[in-house]
């Protein structure tokens, strides 16, 4: 079975091939193209891979290339992980909306907008030839903003594209930690969109444990996502909210401790990798060990404003488990691949899973999944006050949409205006109007 990783070069790639070494099942991925536009990240990563390689028996071959027809042909699956702009460019999103007073989250609020706005034409391109290069090709993407991204790839390519989060099933994993329940034998009642969802359940021999945690502080403030928001706030909701509703729930505290900062996270995160991939430019450099130290680095200081915002200092050990974006994709690759039926939180389009949104809508919930994709399972309606910022939220990436597909600055000033974490029109105008500034790949948004 053929696998290929489309932002081969990225930083997280070895993750993904390190899932697949342990993977060794009948049917299992044989062969590995990363593909990527440039070639020195290519090598790199190769090499990373390369030695987690070693002595392994079988190990997938792997190949490099930056011709993207060829590293489609033949592709059974398809990874979907490129980040256009690079790292710069999440920099320069997160500098322009801090200016203006407002969020520049990589995938929330007017950041997550501008990163939209660069990444969807690139990904429809994408969409467009896989269909045509690839048609029974299972696209799984890992791009973010996840949900409108896969949105409008599935525009062209229906429901063999699905969306993954690692952040759900790592909350899921917490909570079923401190409530002394096996991870894998929970069932987590999740929903909402990409970085937007609330757990409203945790069962285990079909029992709901969430409202015993909800009912002991002591064990509520035991981990990460209780420290964050707050017990009383958590209980007042009656869920446990995903990480990233910290930007919502708190925007003033976290827009000012962005402000404050040396630098932005994605300005950490680019001289970081820049360390990463100079290093890797000298022969002699260990590649796993110099990637793993990293990689470390990169985790431990994961959402570190918004902790320093919640007054909770430095991520715990325990805390340090996300979900395992690859083994997520993995799952689900076995799925599909094997007719191995199981649950996963994956980004797939509603149907008639929440009212609120229309069928072709791409929301975060769990689904079943077999041979023939991933099926969204029922799920109680939304309480009141999620529903406000699911149906704003999804408003602000149909607008995205449409000014990716129109070219229209209007539609481009309305996503921005839309966004609950931008309080103005006027300052919408300017957003987009710094960000065609600092983004050529922008250019594009010059009809009215």
């Amino acid at each position: 079975m053929k696998l290929t990783i489309l932002g081969g070069g990225g930083f997280r790639v070895p993750l993904v091939y390190g899932a697949l070494l342990a993977d060794h099942a009948e049917g299992r991925v044989s062969a590995v193209t990363l593909y990527d536009t440039d070639a020195e990240r290519l090598t790199a990563v190769a090499r990373v891979l390369g030695e987690q390689a070693a002595g392994v028996p079988d190990a997938p071959a792997v190949t490099a290339t930056t011709e993207l027809d060829e590293a489609l042909r033949g592709a059974d699956f398809v990874f979907s992980a490129i980040r256009v702009g690079g790292l710069e460019g999440r920099a320069a999103d997160e500098r322009v909306a801090l200016d203006e007073g407002v969020l520049g989250q990589e995938t929330v609020g007017a950041g997550g907008i501008a990163y939209g706005l660069r990444t969807v034409p690139v990904a429809v391109d994408l969409a467009q030839r896989i269909a045509r290069l690839a048609p029974e090709t299972w696209v799984i993407n890992f791009t973010n903003p996840a949900g409108v991204v896969t949105e409008a790839m599935s525009r062209y390519l229906g429901d063999r594209v699905i969306g993954i989060c690692d952040s759900p099933v790592g909350l899921g994993r917490r909570i079923a930690r401190v409530l002394g329940v096996d991870p894998d034998r929970a069932r987590i009642d999740y929903v909402g969109l990409n970085h937007l969802g609330w757990v409203r359940g945790l069962y285990a021999d079909g029992r709901d444990e969430l409202p015993r945690l909800l009912a002991d502080p002591e064990l509520l403030g035991s981990f990460e996502e209780g420290r964050l928001f707050g017990t009383d706030w958590l209980r007042s909701l009656g869920a446990v909210p995903n990480e990233y509703l910290h930007y919502y729930y708190f925007n003033r505290e976290a827009v000012r401790a962005y402000q404050d900062a040396q630098q932005t996270r994605g300005a950490f995160l680019r001289e970081q990798q820049e360390g990463f991939y100079a290093r890797m430019k000298d022969p002699a450099t260990p590649a796993l060990s110099t990637w793993d130290r990293t990689r470390a680095e990169r985790e431990a200081t994961y959402m570190s404003e918004n902790r320093e915002v919640a007054g909770v200092g430095e991520r715990e050990e325990s805390d340090l488990e996300s979900g395992g974006y690859e083994q997520v994709a993995l799952a689900l690759m076995r799925a599909v691949a094997r007719n191995e039926r199981t649950s996963l939180i994956l980004n797939v389009r509603n149907r008639t899973t929440l009212s609120v949104l229309d069928a072709d809508a791409v929301i975060e919930v769990p689904c079943l999944v077999d041979a023939n994709g991933a099926h969204p399972l029922a799920t109680d309606p939304l309480p009141h006050h999620a529903v406000g910022l699911v149906t704003a939220v999804k408003a602000v990436e149909r607008a995205v949409l449409d000014a990716a597909d129109s070219g229209s600055r209007t539609a481009a000033v309305k996503a921005f205006a839309l966004h609950p974490l931008v309080d103005s029109v006027t300052v919408a105008g300017r957003l987009v109007d710094g960000y065609v500034k600092v983004h050529p790949g922008l250019a594009y948004l010059n009809r009215p």
